[in-house]
C-alpha cells in the first residue's frame, strides 16, 4: 500500500480573510490544496447560531445547505475517492489517475463539466485488491461518504452513522461529535460485515475542525473490531498542530496507522464574535401559493422493516430504505440501488412543469444520497440540496453564504428544528421534497407552508415507502 503525504507534493500556502458580519472575521491560511482550487469554489462563509463555534464554512459542493448542481456534489465525493485510490495503487496506475484528476479539477471549477467528469471517473471502475469499509458521518456527510464509496467497483462496503433512535436494533458503534449541536451518533448494521471485519476503514466527514469525532469512532471501533489502518477523508481539514499530535498519540496508543485525506487543509484565526440581530425569515405575502401533491412510490427500493422513536417518545413504524446505507450496503447492492434511482428519476421528470424548467430536488435530513442521484438523472435545469438541522444566520450582505432561511419542526422529530436555506420565491417552478419514510400529514404542515410560498407552480411530496397515514387529498 502506497500512502504518502500529499502535502509534500502539493504545497500551497495562502492567506484569505473573510469578514462575515461587522463584528466577526475569520482568516484562513491554506497549506495544502491538491487540486489548486479557488477557495470560493469550495465554500463561502456565514455566521452560525452555535455557542461552540460562531461561523460556518458553507460548502458549495456538498449539496446540503445551499442548492447546487447534483453532479457537483457527486463529484466532490469522487474527488476524495480518486485521492485515496492514487495513494493506494502501484505506480503504473498513476498516469491514468492523473488524467481523471485533471477532469475532476475542471468539473469542480465548472458545474457545466461536472457530469462528464463524474461519469468518466465512474466508468474507470476503480478496483483494489483488498476491501475498504466506508463510514459516513451523519447528517451532513451521508451522501459524501456514499459517493466516495460508489467509485470503488467491488470489495467495498458503506454505512453511515445516524441520529435516529431505532430500538429494534443494537447500535454496534456509539460516539459523540463534541462541537456539534447534535452530538450523538449511532451505527446500526443489518449487514455485520460492513463493520466487523479487519479491512481498512475510511471515515468520511465534510469537515475536520479538531478531528476529535474521527478519534472517538476509531477508539470505539478498535476496542470492538481491531484493524491496522484508518483513513480519515474530508473536504476541509482545519486541525491545528496540537490536534495532529493527538492523532499521533492515538496511533501509538492503539498500534494503528491513521491517514488524513482532504481537498483543502489549513489553519484559521477567528477575531471578534457574531453580533446577531434577529434575521428576516418572513415568507412573502400576497402571492398565489403553489399547488401541492403527494406521491408514494413504495416499489422502487427494498425496505428494512424497523421502527424508530423520536425525542417525544412517538413511534414511527414506516420502514427505512436499504438504499440509504443507514444499515449498511456492499458492492453487490449497487446495481439494484441504481435501478431504483433511474426509475424514480423518470417518474419525477414526468411530473415537471416542463422538461427544462428550473426545478429543485430536496433531500431531507440524513436522506441525501438517493435524492442527489435522482436529481442527477433528471433532465437539465435541476438543482439539489437537503434540509438541515444547522442553525445559520441569514444576511443579505455581499459574498455572505446564506441569504435566506426558513425554520420548521422536523417531520421526523418535531422536537428538532430543520431549515431550508437560499431558496427564493419563484426561483424554481417545481420543488420536489423527497422523504425516505411516511410520516403523519400533520408533521409536514409547517414545511408545506414554506414550500408553497417558494415554488412558482408546484410542490411535490415524494415518499418512498407505503402510505401508512391518511393522506386524503392530493392537494394538501
Amino acid at each position: 500500500m502506497n500512502i504518502s503525504t500529499l502535502s509534500d507534493c502539493y504545497p500551497s500556502t495562502r492567506t484569505h480573510t473573510y469578514p462575515i458580519l461587522d463584528s466577526l472575521q475569520v482568516t484562513v491560511t491554506t497549506t495544502y490544496n491538491p487540486f489548486d482550487l479557488p477557495l470560493d469554489t469550495l465554500f463561502s462563509m456565514a455566521a452560525r447560531i452555535n455557542k461552540k463555534r460562531s461561523f460556518l464554512f458553507v460548502s458549495k459542493v456538498l449539496g446540503k445547505h445551499i442548492p447546487v448542481h447534483p453532479y457537483t456534489s457527486l463529484l466532490s465525493g469522487a474527488s476524495l475517492a480518486l485521492l485515496l485510490y492514487r495513494e493506494m495503487v502501484e505506480h503504473e496506475e498513476q498516469e491514468r489517475i492523473e488524467e481523471l484528476l485533471q477532469q475532476t479539477i475542471q468539473g469542480l471549477r465548472n458545474p457545466d463539466l461536472a457530469e462528464e467528469a463524474y461519469k468518466q471517473i465512474l466508468n474507470a471502475q476503480l478496483s483494489l485488491p483488498y476491501s475498504l469499509q466506508f463510514i459516513g458521518f451523519a447528517e451532513t456527510a451521508t451522501a459524501l461518504g456514499h459517493s466516495m464509496y460508489q467509485l470503488f467497483a467491488d470489495k467495498s462496503s458503506y454505512i453511515h452513522t445516524t441520529r435516529e433512535d431505532i430500538p429494534d436494533l443494537q447500535s454496534l458503534i456509539n460516539f459523540d461529535e463534541e462541537h456539534s449541536h447534535a452530538v450523538s451518533h449511532r451505527c446500526y448494521a443489518s449487514k455485520p460485515e460492513v463493520l466487523t471485519g479487519s479491512e481498512t476503514v475510511v471515515l468520511v466527514d465534510d469537515e475536520m475542525t479538531t478531528g476529535k469525532t474521527a478519534l472517538n469512532i476509531i477508539r470505539d471501533m478498535q476496542a470492538k473490531f481491531p484493524r491496522k489502518l484508518y483513513v480519515v477523508a474530508s473536504l476541509l481539514d482545519w486541525r491545528t498542530k496540537q490536534d495532529e499530535e493527538a492523532y499521533a498519540e492515538l496511533e501509538a496508543e492503539l498500534g494503528v496507522t491513521i491517514k488524513p485525506l482532504c481537498l483543502l487543509k489549513g489553519s484559521m484565526r477567528v477575531e471578534g464574535a457574531a453580533d446577531l440581530e434577529p434575521a428576516d425569515t418572513s415568507l412573502p405575502e400576497g402571492r398565489e401559493d403553489a399547488a401541492v401533491k403527494v406521491q408514494h412510490y413504495d416499489d422502487l427500493f427494498p425496505s428494512i422493516k424497523v421502527s424508530s422513536v423520536d425525542s417525544n417518545g412517538q413511534i414511527n413504524t414506516s420502514p427505512y430504505l436499504m438504499a440509504t446505507a443507514r444499515f449498511g450496503i456492499v458492492s453487490e447492492d449497487n446495481e439494484a440501488i441504481g435501478a431504483g434511482v433511474s426509475k424514480a428519476a423518470q417518474k419525477l421528470q414526468s411530473l415537471r412543469s416542463s422538461s427544462n424548467s428550473r426545478s429543485l430536488v430536496m433531500g431531507t435530513g440524513e436522506f441525501m444520497y438517493v435524492p442527489m442521484r435522482i436529481a442527477a438523472e433528471m433532465d437539465v435545469g435541476v438543482y439539489y440540496q437537503s434540509t438541515t438541522r444547522s442553525p445559520i444566520h441569514p444576511s443579505q450582505k455581499p459574498d455572505y453564504g446564506i441569504n435566506s432561511g426558513y425554520s420548521y419542526p422536523s417531520p421526523d422529530d418535531p422536537g428538532t428544528r430543520n431549515f431550508i436555506y437560499n431558496v427564493e420565491p419563484d426561483q424554481y417552478e417545481d420543488i420536489f421534497i423527497l422523504f425516505e419514510r411516511d410520516v403523519p400529514p400533520g408533521r409536514v404542515e409547517s414545511m408545506i407552508h414554506i414550500a408553497k410560498k417558494l415554488a412558482a407552480r408546484q410542490v411535490y411530496l415524494i415518499f418512498f415507502t407505503a402510505k401508512l397515514h391518511d393522506w386524503k387529498v392530493q392537494n394538501v
